[in-house]
């Protein structure tokens, strides 16, 4: 669709659930205090595996947001996003009769979905026999449960389905969702992404892949984006939501209204299932493609909350892609990874660095990337080391960086009126 016929799209409520808060505010304040959200794990027992540590959810009762039955029958990854959207929707106003509902959907993301009530199943399987496997199973596992619990609880009969690529995926999620809006399809949605990975196979499976840091003396420091040290990234779980609007849908309603969803890009390496290619090309045609759809420049841009993973191949790589794309401009562009705070939140990533970019336009701060102590030659940009810097901020990209290839980047401004 022309740029010309395309609708704007604004953000006019946001939730998250993480590991350094379970709402928005206690999150917020803790990425600019620079604190860290990891800790010994207590979701299983660690003692067979070679990481003793991850960035939970803590003290989070998913009975104040869902039915008490509800949440016996749905996996701790819906509990999430049940509680992040809720939150969003709350914060946006959007009340039964502020909308109609055949225009107002979800789209919504997880990279992994139920894979505990999956291990929780089988365990039953093996103990207790085929007959006490659940009814519920199905649901448990699928992560379309989260899109489709959303729409039954909050009463949304537009479009509703679940993106599903890997660390890309909430991204991704909102991308489409803002296009919903754009092409005339939907005035709201709620989009996002939930995940709750740390598990047996899920933590396991990584070790093994040599994908996360082995820090048990120092875990409180071992995600450590674009540090020359970086050993790996740190689990994480949690989930964040946003409410997606209509600008005069929002505007009519009188509706607070946070930051604008300029463009989105999204492209693949067609290059390794878990690598990236390293030159970056992949990841810096979705830059060049966001901003290009927001109808800006590179040199417009002022933040990028990068993926940054604190692996050795992911850090490189983006960093690459950031300087291809903004190339000489690159010295005056602020970047930083938020993952040293909460982990890599996989699926989940995406929505709540989306929030952090809202945040930042808002307030005019850009979060630090904590634990940054040896600078890297090959990743030789603004990091924003350790402590938050005052900066006014107009245009900020979110980078998400997926196995499989998936480069996925939103460009989100500041709302003037």
């Amino acid at each position: 669709m022309p740029d010309a016929q395309k609708r704007r799209v604004v953000i006019t409520g946001m939730g998250c659930v993480t590991p350094v808060g379970n709402d928005l505010d206690t999150t917020w304040k803790a990425i600019l205090d620079g604190k860290s959200g990891v800790g010994e794990i207590t979701l299983l027992d660690y003692t067979q595996f070679s990481v003793h540590f991850a960035c939970e959810v803590k003290d989070y009762d998913p009975k104040n947001y869902m039915d008490p039955k509800e949440t016996k029958h749905t996996d701790r990854f819906v509990h999430f996003a049940m509680g992040s959207a809720k939150m969003a929707v709350e914060q946006a106003g959007l009340a039964p009769g502020s909308f109609t509902p055949e225009r107002a959907g979800v789209v919504y993301a997880s990279g992994i979905g139920g894979i505990r009530s999956i291990e929780e199943q089988y365990e039953r399987y093996k103990q207790k026999g085929p007959r006490r496997i659940s009814p519920f199973t199905i649901p448990l596992l699928m992560i379309n449960d989260a899109p489709g619990q959303l729409a039954i609880e909050l009463g949304l009969k537009g479009p509703n389905y679940a993106t599903v690529t890997a660390c890309a995926s909430s991204t991704h999620a909102i991308g489409l969702a803002m296009r919903h809006i754009q092409w005339n399809e939907a005035d709201v949605m709620i989009a996002g992404g939930s995940e709750a990975g740390i598990s047996v196979l899920g933590l396991g499976a990584f070790i093994n892949m040599g994908a996360l840091s082995s820090r048990n003396d120092d875990p409180k420091t071992a995600s450590r984006p674009f540090d020359k040290d970086r050993d790996g990234f740190v689990m994480g779980e949690g989930s964040g939501s946003l409410v997606l609007e209509e600008l005069e849908h929002a505007k009519k309603r009188g509706a607070t209204i946070y930051a604008e969803v300029l463009g989105y890009g999204f492209t693949d390496d067609a290059f390794h299932i878990t690598a990236p290619e390293t030159s970056g090309e992949g990841g810096a045609r979705g830059m060049a493609l966001a901003i290009e759809s927001s109808g800006l420049k590179p040199e417009d841009i002022d933040y990028i909350n990068a993926h940054g993973t604190s692996t050795s191949f992911n850090d490189r790589t983006e960093a690459a892609a950031i300087k291809r794309v903004f190339g000489s401009n690159v010295d005056k562009l602020a970047v930083s990874s938020t993952k040293g705070h909460i982990g890599h939140l996989l699926g989940a990533a995406g929505s709540v660095e989306a929030i952090f970019c809202a945040k930042a336009i808002q307030e005019g701060v850009v979060p630090p990337t904590i634990n940054f102590h040896t600078p890297d030659p090959e990743c030789d940009i603004d990091v924003t080391p350790n402590e938050a810097k005052k900066k006014g901020i107009r245009y900020a990209l979110s980078n998400n960086l997926g196995f499989g290839g998936h480069n996925a980047t939103l460009c989100l401004g500041r709302y003037d009126g």
